[in-house]
């Protein structure tokens, strides 16, 4: 059972993690797809399994149409983007291939790479500014006849850096190497372009920026992937080819085994419509980058605080970090959390290997992430709360023990 443990007024800034509240249009899809497309997906042939097909390629075109992918059966769902990102990494790369990450990996990435490692396949961090964004004159150095693969974190979960993910394609072109992308922190808040960008494998999730629930993730594959080169993650019944106990060859069967997510999926695509609703003509992009910008301006102000961003602010996304001197994150959450109604998270974010880069490790940082539902005043609210707790560290000591 769901009870209210905080105060009235809720002030979330977790949006990293997942976005809150979701939009009415997605819980109506969702609900819409439980009450009437309640069939299996490619399992038979009455209205029911029919509706939840239909559901389901609905998502699927959607998704291709929002990153500029002109075959919607070159989208493969999985469950999340950790999925996602695993079955392109751990299907297509062999003994003596090797790899290039960035130095802001979340271990979505550095974890499978680290247990293909034990299977042969090298890796190597990309040179990288103060900030973690890449060195591209640097990169290029790094490109060995083994490279199979480069894997860009588009936005860095922790201090919301945006990597040149064109200018890294184009070095990838040139060099006859692969492109992954995770857009964990980038999908709805930025434009994205498979095609444009020069992505191979465009990894996804869907319950952040782009709104919808979780459960809900994928790939979008590029043009020149070489599909037959890449062994499916999961393999099973696909409601295709149900005489052969071989796996399809075809996508997106080859790598979407089982039941699929319909009313997830539902979600999603209502998600993204939200997101390409709101945002015409850029504007909920341009307002969010406002906002962003309004909201690093104020911590700047605030005493013995550390900002952690992108050194250019035209490279920043919608997540920043912080640590206050002398207080300890995890106190400090807990107070926002329970005194002021404001969410955070604090810790390493999944990400040891870009605290080490941001100098941010063991210890981690507050991490604080806005949406487009965000406002200024909750921000101003969030920042007033930081300023009280960084000016004067006792009161967030004096609220902890009279809670012990």
């Amino acid at each position: 059972m769901i009870t209210e443990q905080h105060p009235p007024k809720i002030y979330y800034f977790d949006h990293a993690a997942t976005s809150w509240p979701k939009p009415p249009e997605v819980i109506e899809a969702m609900q819409l797809a439980l009450e009437s497309a309640g069939g299996n997906a490619g399992r038979g042939g009455h209205q029911l399994a029919k509706a939840a097909s239909s559901v389901i390629y609905d998502a699927r075109e959607t998704v291709a149409d929002f990153f500029g992918c002109d075959d919607p059966f070159r989208v493969a769902f999985a469950s999340n983007i950790t999925e996602s990102v695993n079955l392109v990494m751990q299907g297509l790369l062999k003994p003596g291939d090797h790899v290039l990450v960035t130095p802001m990996e979340h271990n979505a990435v550095m974890r499978p790479l680290t247990a293909l490692q034990k299977r042969g396949v090298t890796w190597e961090v990309l040179p990288c500014f103060e900030d973690g964004s890449v060195d591209l004159y640097a990169a290029k150095k790094k490109i060995r006849k083994e490279t199979r693969l480069m894997v860009i974190c588009h936005e860095s979960n922790v201090n919301g850096v945006i990597q040149p993910v064109r200018s890294l394609g184009e070095l990838a072109r040139e060099a006859g190497i692969l492109m992954l992308v995770d857009t964990a922190q980038s999908a709805g808040h930025m434009p994205i372009n498979i095609e444009t960008d020069l992505i191979d494998f465009l990894a996804f999730t869907g319950h952040k920026g782009l709104m919808g629930p979780t459960g809900t993730g994928g790939v979008v594959f590029g043009s020149r992937v070489p599909i037959d080169e890449i062994s499916p993650l999961i393999y099973g019944g696909t409601g295709s080819y149900s005489e052969s106990i071989e796996q399809p060859l075809f996508l997106p069967d080859r790598f979407e085994s089982g039941t699929q997510n319909c009313a997830g999926l539902a979600g999603l695509s209502a998600g993204i419509h939200w997101v390409k609703d709101h945002n015409r003509d850029g504007r909920m992009q341009a307002t969010q980058n406002q906002m962003m910008s309004v909201f690093i301006g104020l911590l700047k102000q605030i005493p013995n605080l550390s900002l952690y961003t992108a050194a250019n602010l035209h490279m920043q996304g919608d997540v920043l970090s912080i640590t206050i001197a002398e207080v300890d994150n995890g106190l400090a959450a807990e107070w926002l959390d329970s005194d002021c109604g404001i969410m955070v998270r604090t810790g390493l974010h999944c990400a040891p290997m870009a605290h080490r880069t941001l100098g941010t490790f063991p210890s981690g940082t507050i991490r604080l992430s806005i949406s487009p539902l965000t406002t200024i005043e909750e921000i101003e609210t969030c920042v007033a709360a930081v300023n009280t707790f960084a000016t004067d560290p006792a009161v967030v000591l004096k609220a902890w023990d009279n809670r012990v």
